[in-house]
């Protein structure tokens, strides 16, 4: 296996902010950035944020999406749109999980990267997702 080159990881980087603005101009809450380069060999970044609702959590599935194609990007792995509990959307470099609060809590999945939630996401209670 083969180190990415700077220039591989610049592009991840890039690819990760772009995407981090359009959630930011969405509205998302508590986005989180992880870098798991060294960490992961099946990305380089991963974005976890949160939407206010499942409607919310769509939309903002919808906007990534739109942005990435505007950029160019074709080859989008998505799952999770029928429900909008947690979309996953996979750029191979960058993987955004995108949750209602309450699925994201249970799930934790900063927790495996040594990253605590973020303080917007205290108060929520664990509770299991609704079906």
């Amino acid at each position: 296996m083969s180190l990415p080159s700077q220039k591989d990881n610049k592009e991840s980087e890039a690819l990760s902010d772009f995407i981090m603005g359009i959630l930011d101009e969405h509205s998302a809450q508590d986005t989180l950035k992880i870098d798991i380069r060294g960490k992961s060999s099946v990305a380089d970044y991963m974005i976890v944020t949160s939407g206010r609702s499942n409607r919310h959590v769509g939309a903002l599935a919808d906007y990534v999406i739109r942005g990435l194609k505007e950029q160019g990007h074709k080859d989008i792995g998505v799952e999770g749109l029928d429900g909008c509990d947690w979309v996953l959307i996979d750029m191979g470099d960058v993987i955004i999980h995108l949750f209602r609060p309450e699925v994201r809590v249970f799930y934790n999945l900063e927790k495996i990267w040594s990253v605590p939630l973020p303080e917007g996401l205290q108060g929520v209670v664990e509770a299991s997702p609704e079906e």
